[in-house]
């Protein structure tokens, strides 16, 4: 058994509390938390610091982790898909040997669980190695083509079954963003997820031109299919944000998490909340800074009590994987939002909208959250300024 203090220990639905022993068996299950007092000092490892619980990962896109700064900043949305479009392929080498250290990367920066992307099967030895907790999202688009829907989701289905998931680990079909799959596709989508409980992600409002498609039918996403050749001419708006759009089609039985949703308005929020009971909000902050030097507006979720969680994206729109340095960018840029909504954000609403919050998310006895310890000075109000640091203790 390893016993293990800290300054302060985030405690869920308690804060942040002085003198606690968290006990930790050999398997870093944890066995027992207790006070200080009961305990012979030399016999416990005090630490100076946070002791918090290992951070998740809602979103991130391992397979692009070769196109680190490969693709320009500040471009915004439709120029940095065209750049991971036209630069994505590589030699398999140099793509297994970026997955293998971007993993390494998240590992070492606290990260015990990860909600990742695959449209292609190149990530899955390394999944396979058990070095972190996986949930798979394989991601189907048709680019709102209805009759090429049926030939698109058997391509991306052969992915699908191509990943062998451990116990640990879990995998949906999932659809990519609502103006890039069409309503029969949605359907198929929803007719392969149907048999077991499962948490589907779809990025969601992450640029302007998004929610103009579905509110006007107009805007840059419409050249943007024309320079590929693709017709909208069956495509008719709503007059609606987009959300309104994948509400429509979501099945609303499943645990369903939003992504980037830069643009959510708190009335998106909360009729998406009216519509789904398990929803979740992924925001990649430092991801929205390099695509389209914005964030969105945390007061809306807070206000519409949103269960919001935090995700990295890829290395191609990213400088590193660190969910600590996404909090440390949202407290950078809006200071309101508490270091006890942070810490929330980061642990236990991620392991919630994976399904894995039995064993991780949260300080607590019979789980394996794995521990890390936040590194602050004392004489800065936060923890996350921006010269804390976070490492990973178990």
């Amino acid at each position: 058994m390893r016993k293990i203090s800290a300054n302060k220990t985030y405690i869920q639905d308690l804060g942040l509390l002085e003198n606690q022993v968290i006990i930790v068996d050999e398997n870093g299950m944890i066995r027992a938390i207790d006070d200080l007092s009961n305990h012979d000092k030399t016999s416990v490892e005090i630490l100076e610091g946070v002791l918090i619980p290992g951070l998740i990962n809602c979103h991130c896109h391992l397979e692009l982790s070769h196109m680190k700064a490969k693709v320009d900043t500040g471009t915004g949305l439709i120029d940095f898909i065209k750049g991971v479009v036209t630069k994505r392929n590589m030699p398999m080498e140099e793509i297994w040997s970026a997955i293998t250290l971007a993993e390494e990367e998240m590992i070492q920066n606290g990260i015990v669980a990860v909600g990742d992307i695959s449209n292609v099967i190149d990530s899955f030895p390394q999944k396979s190695k058990g070095n972190l907790r996986y949930y798979t999202f394989v991601e189907f688009f048709d680019f709102l083509q209805n009759q090429n829907a049926t030939a698109e989701f058997e391509k991306y289905y052969t992915v699908y079954q191509d990943l062998i998931c451990n116990s640990s680990s879990s995998k949906s079909c999932v659809p990519h963003a609502p103006y890039s799959v069409s309503p029969l596709l949605f359907q198929l989508i929803n007719q392969a997820n149907e048999a077991v409980k499962k948490t589907i992600s779809i990025h969601n409002q992450e640029t302007v031109p998004e929610n103009e498609l579905f509110l006007t039918g107009k805007g840059d996403f419409v050249d943007f299919y024309s320079q590929f050749g693709i017709s909208l001419s069956d495509f008719k708006a709503s007059g609606q944000t987009s959300i309104h759009y994948a509400l429509e089609h979501l099945d609303p039985k499943h645990r369903t998490l939003f992504v980037h949703n830069t643009l959510s308005s708190q009335e998106d929020i909360t009729f998406a909340q009216s519509k789904i009971q398990e929803c979740f909000w992924a925001t990649c902050p430092n991801a929205n800074l390099y695509i389209e030097n914005g964030l969105p507006n945390y007061k809306n979720f807070i206000q519409a009590k949103a269960k919001v969680c935090i995700g990295t994206d890829s290395l191609t729109s990213n400088w590193g994987l660190s969910v600590f340095s996404e909090m440390q960018t949202i407290k950078k840029y809006q200071s309101y939002v508490s270091d006890l909504e942070l810490l929330q954000w980061g642990t236990i609403n991620g392991a919630e909208a994976l399904g894995f919050e039995k064993e991780l998310g949260g300080i607590q006895v019979g789980k394996s959250p794995g521990l890390n310890l936040i590194r602050h000075s004392k004489t800065e109000e936060s923890i996350f300024s921006e010269t804390a640091t976070i490492q990973k203790i178990n």
